[in-house]
């Protein structure tokens, strides 16, 4: 089969190599496109069930809010494991699903199995939390201004800015900390309220009563209709001052009789800063699959993700650069032709486009494991190419000398055939050293599965392309070469090859000692 493959690619030497820059230039518009990530999604897909018990002590909220919940999720579909902290007033509960289950048959299924919980009065109904993952932190914007108080800065913060990251594609969440959060206050004087004879708890639904819209149905008249609503939104602690807490003797009492009402800050519990000073920090979480880079195109912030991804990116950008040049200096050294020097470093560019490609297929994103993988594979994805096309040299060579020379297209066919099973099984040795990283289970699966993944499929591209494209390259770069007249060897071979033979005579005369000292090395080894 695969001397039909080599056959073909040499019968059709024109539609291989368009095929080729084909392949080229897609696979690398699709590359510059793709989106890239710090790490594999190293979580199982998780919902988060978010419950305000205001009041309750951690004790409280884990007997009556979170225990009933976690029961609930235990028998849904899917779940292997329920976590939950349980805090002062709030219970957060992790609900993890299996690996591969949709995000949003899992939050429909939890969704199902809260109507279903009995919750104390008073405690607020469960709320989930943004679709995010424990890597989808992506970046940390720190807002401080000396000019600005820290109550106007997080107003801004929570009004402003949080609500334009939002709105941005890929966005998931917008967490706030630090600055002064408005309030209004209303302080209660307790000797004037018991002057009026009242109790707080009529302030407290006086206050409640004083910020509020009502609707009063429709008014109708011919041709016309009004509708009727009661507006008692207040605006200014001013306003809010003149609520009416009660009547007595025919005269209201109002709120500013017994309190003093104000603007002031909410009580803290944690604080914000940036180098020492005050700030308002915003977390700032992606959605699953959103290309962290750009969402993170932002020209200052206190964190990014993003540098991490752009200095993998630039390491194997490095990698690729110095593995390009010293394979080239290897193989202008060793060969002492430049048309098998080009013909074997085509192999680095098409092996890694179309390893980006199939990922993309079978929706693996690129990530630092993925690029570590084809780091890994930079250096032998020109193996194959090379054995394939100094082999094809050599026989051109060979051919170039004969009184008769075959036709080119039958003398790379020939040499071809003669290393495709080589390096056929060279690939799959590599193959199965890589083929146990699957077995692995858990975080470690998820973390090193997909390096295993891009190093195969590049290690198989570029065994494609040895058997395609290069026999091609071969007959129109090599089949007309003025080296194929050339008998000699290069110069570095030659040296070599003097060298070696000494070499190899005395390993023969002394193969008992040569045998033996592997075995000490390997016994040594274990």
């Amino acid at each position: 089969m695969l001397n039909a493959v080599i056959a073909w690619s040499l019968r059709n030497r024109l539609l291989v190599l368009v095929a080729a820059a084909v392949l080229l230039i897609y696979g690398g518009i699709a590359t510059v496109q793709a989106p890239i990530d710090v790490f594999p999604d190293l979580t199982a897909p998780t919902v988060t069930v978010l419950t305000e018990s205001h009041g309750l002590a951690p004790e409280e909220v884990e007997a009556l809010v979170t225990l009933p919940i976690e029961s609930a999720m235990n028998g849904a579909t899917g779940v292997f494991r329920v976590r939950s902290n349980s805090a002062i007033g709030i219970s957060i509960i992790f609900v993890e699903f299996e690996f591969g289950t949709d995000i949003y048959r899992a939050r429909q299924l939890v969704t199902e199995k809260l109507q279903q919980v009995r919750l104390p009065a008073g405690v607020a109904p469960a709320t989930l939390g943004p679709i995010s993952s424990t890597m989808g932190e992506i970046m940390l914007i720190s807002m401080t201004s000396s000019q600005t108080s820290p109550m106007d800065l997080r107003s801004l913060a929570d009004w402003v800015v949080r609500p334009r990251l939002l709105g941005v594609p890929g966005v998931s969440q917008v967490s706030l900390v630090g600055g002064e959060v408005r309030q209004f206050q209303v302080l209660v004087d307790p000797a004037r309220l018991a002057h009026h004879g009242l109790a707080l708890d009529q302030v407290s639904k006086a206050v409640a009563a004083a910020n509020a819209t009502s609707g009063g149905g429709f008014l109708e008249r011919p041709h016309e209709e009004f509708l009727i609503r009661g507006r008692a939104r207040v605006y200014t602690p001013e306003e809010l001052a003149e609520a009416v807490v009660a009547v007595r003797d025919g005269r209201p009492v109002l709120l500013k009789h017994v309190a003093t009402v104000r603007i002031g800050p909410a009580h803290k519990r944690g604080d914000g800063s940036f180098n020492g000073a005050q700030a308002v920090v915003a977390t700032i979480q992606k959605q699953p699959h959103a290309n962290t880079l750009e969402l993170t195109r932002v020209d200052t912030a206190a964190f990014r993700q993003s540098d991490f991804i752009e200095r993998a990116v630039g390491n194997v950008k490095a990698a690729l650069v110095e593995g390009g040049v010293m394979v080239t200096v290897v193989l202008v050294l060793f060969l002492w032709n430049f048309g098998t020097t080009f013909i074997s470093l085509t192999a680095i560019p098409l092996s890694l486009v179309a390893t980006v490609l199939v990922m993309s297929w079978f929706g693996i994103g690129i990530n630092t494991m993925t690029l570590g993988g084809l780091a890994m594979a930079i250096g032998q994805l020109v193996d194959d190419a090379i054995v394939n096309v100094e082999n094809v040299f050599r026989r051109l060579k060979q051919n170039a000398q004969r009184p008769t020379p075959e036709p080119s297209a039958t003398v790379i066919f020939k040499a071809s055939s003669e290393v495709r099973g080589s390096i056929t099984f060279a690939t799959l040795i590599i193959v199965l050293v890589f083929l146990p990283l699957f077995s692995l289970g858990g975080f470690e699966g998820r973390m090193f599965a997909p390096l295993a993944v891009a190093f195969i499929i590049s290690i198989t591209a570029s065994l494609v392309v040895a058997l395609t494209v290069t026999p091609v390259l071969g007959f129109y770069l090599l089949s007309r070469s003025r080296a194929l007249r050339t008998p000699r060897d290069a110069f570095v071979v030659a040296w070599l090859k003097r060298r070696y033979a000494r070499l190899l005579e005395w390993t023969l005369r002394h193969s008992g000692a040569v045998v033996l000292a592997g075995v000490v090395m390997l016994v040594f080894a274990l």
